[in-house]
């Protein structure tokens, strides 16, 4: 991260490229530095067919932001905006009070069973109240990296510390991975951070760099540290799968090749969107469980214990068809060009609800449609924060506002008796 403040770190080129072409980058960029190499490196004879899929998605996400490329500001239209509209005198400290309750609902969670590998095996969900309760803030983990750019942006905290914040968020990812005995959300998380701090500016591209090449040395210790707890708990591990085997990436998502798409699967209508994003869970106890990797999985034949997916751009292929690809990242780029570039400099929400969509929709591991829902459900669980804000701001100016009118008082009255002569000064006085 940069040393400085907000408006400083977000004006490199790299960040002014990702903000005209933020949803192509956020697509091209696992499979051109990771997924896609190891498919020319083993030989996938699937290469071309993933190469068109990634293309579709590209084909969808260029067209709009290339039409939108004459609503772009300068460098210095964008550091002046960011900072003026992200300048809540209290941002800050509403992110960390966010990214506390976060870190505590996570982990909380966990000890209760919400998330963890056992339950998904059980093919239920905690019988303790407090997993219920903890759903309702799941999402803000994404709310507090949205609002720690915020206040990085807006000069309410220097890089430095929102980096402190970001990494104690990840490491709560990193301990979730020993209670839960699932690795994925912590990939998830680090690639959501990278992503929007790359198109907020707030992270450098040799520090995402230095990240990439942490996970990739850790992956190994992490992959056996997860087997072995999953053994601990009584759920069964292939012996034959190693580490190396699991980034076979390409293998997960190229199997949707050998279907004849779209396949006809139950998906989540309009009403479940509405029941499942907008009403809580603890409000709603007896509906079920919305898992589109399980019904994938037993479609290819296997139990309900388990999940599968083809990743986010594979799933959207399977399930709807090459044609939804492209109108699937074109949607959210139209949506990404609205939140960045229309309207002015992104204030908190808007950079709430890019944070939601890069660690939902957007996100190379994301299941579709689950996580659309996601969206929905974050969006209304951020609704009592920014409530927050907007109360403190308007008691913040209102303070402030009466401060300045007694400073402007004094200066009048100093002035007047100035102005008087020395008599009626004298008995104005006293």
């Amino acid at each position: 991260m940069g040393a400085g403040s907000g408006s400083g770190s977000a004006g490199p080129w790299a960040a002014r490229i990702f903000r005209c072409y933020p949803v192509s980058l956020v697509v091209l960029a696992p499979y051109v530095l990771f997924i896609l190499p190891i498919a020319v490196v083993y030989e996938n004879p699937d290469l071309g067919f993933l190469m068109r899929l990634v293309g579709l998605a590209l084909a969808g996400s260029l067209l709009v932001e290339t039409a939108a490329l004459p609503l772009r500001g300068s460098a210095l239209g964008w550091a002046r905006g960011v900072r003026a509209v992200n300048g809540h005198p209290r941002i800050y400290a509403v992110a960390r009070c966010v990214a506390v309750v976060s870190i505590a609902a996570d982990l909380t969670g966990a000890v209760v069973g919400r998330g963890t590998i056992f339950t998904q095996v059980s093919g239920g969900l905690p019988d303790s109240p407090l997993g219920s309760l903890t759903a309702l803030v799941s999402g803000w983990s994404a709310l507090a990296v949205a609002l720690l750019i915020a206040s990085t942006l807006g000069g309410r905290a220097s890089t430095r510390r929102v980096g402190g914040w970001l990494f104690a968020l990840a490491l709560t990812q990193a301990l979730l991975v020993v209670m839960t005995a699932r690795a994925a959300p912590l990939l998830g998380f680090i690639s959501f951070v990278a992503a929007a701090g790359a198109i907020s500016g707030v992270i450098r591209a040799r520090y995402l760099a230095v990240a990439a090449v942490v996970v990739a040395l850790a992956w190994p210790t992490l992959f056996e540290l997860r087997n072995d707890i999953r053994q601990s708990g009584g759920v069964s591990v292939s012996e034959q799968v190693t580490a190396e085997d699991r980034l076979r990436l390409d293998l997960q998502m190229s199997a949707v090749a050998h279907h004849r798409v779209p396949v006809d699967l139950p998906q989540p209508g309009p009403v479940d969107y509405l029941r499942y994003g907008l009403v809580p869970r603890v409000l709603d106890t007896d509906r079920p469980t919305i898992s589109t990797g399980v019904v994938i999985n037993q479609y290819l034949g296997s139990s309900a214990t388990s999940a599968y997916s083809f990743l986010a751009l594979g799933n959207v292929y399977f399930l709807d068809g090459p044609w939804a690809v492209i109108v699937y990242y074109g949607l959210w780029s139209a949506l990404m060009v609205l939140l960045l570039r229309v309207g002015g400099a992104p204030g908190p929400m808007r950079l709430a609800a890019l944070c939601f969509t890069l660690a939902g929709p957007l996100l190379w591991s994301s299941t579709y449609p689950d996580s659309m829902i996601a969206v929905i459900q974050h969006a209304v669980s951020a609704v009592p924060v920014f409530v927050l804000l907007r109360l403190t701001d308007r008691s913040s100016s209102g303070s402030e506002g009466k401060q300045h009118a007694g400073r402007r008082h004094q200066a009048g009255t100093a002035a007047i008796g100035h102005a008087l002569p020395a008599g009626v000064a004298g008995s104005t006085r006293a």
